[in-house]
């Protein structure tokens, strides 16, 4: 187990990378380039799976309670201290994003994803990794 979790987190750091290279630094520029915005999206919703995948796989190496959803599932990895709570709430609010995106696309705001992608998800999502290898 601990093999496929060390793997998940080369895949998200993978995506991280891809991320950071293909976001546009402003946002004028994210809202006038209809494929750097689908691309951006694809990869946060790429990355919040695979930190729920992450996640999953963590409970049941350290053999925790199973959350009924996958919101609740950052709940419990800081209840158990295994991430802080702070980073727990940020990816539940990034799940809740990500569902967004792939389920109600007429719902979307450009200028929150772009917030998301360009400032938030990357140093967050690095900040779960590094609570994760701690507990590896």
């Amino acid at each position: 187990m601990k093999e496929k979790i060390i793997a998940k987190i080369k895949e998200i750091s993978q995506y991280l990378t891809e991320l950071e290279e293909i976001v546009p630094d402003n946002f004028a520029q994210y809202e006038k380039n209809f494929r750097d915005r689908a691309a951006c999206e694809r990869f946060f919703e790429k990355i919040i799976e695979a930190c729920v995948d992450l996640g999953f796989m963590l409970i049941k190496y350290k053999k925790l309670p199973v959350p009924t959803t996958d919101k609740e599932l950052f709940a419990i990895l800081g209840k158990n201290k295994i991430i802080t709570s702070a980073i727990a709430m940020k990816l539940s609010e990034a799940k809740g994003m990500r569902n967004l995106l792939a389920h109600e696309y007429a719902l979307i705001r450009d200028d929150l994803v772009y917030s998301a992608v360009h400032g938030e998800v990357i140093p967050d999502v690095e900040q779960f990794l590094n609570e994760i290898k701690r507990e590896i």
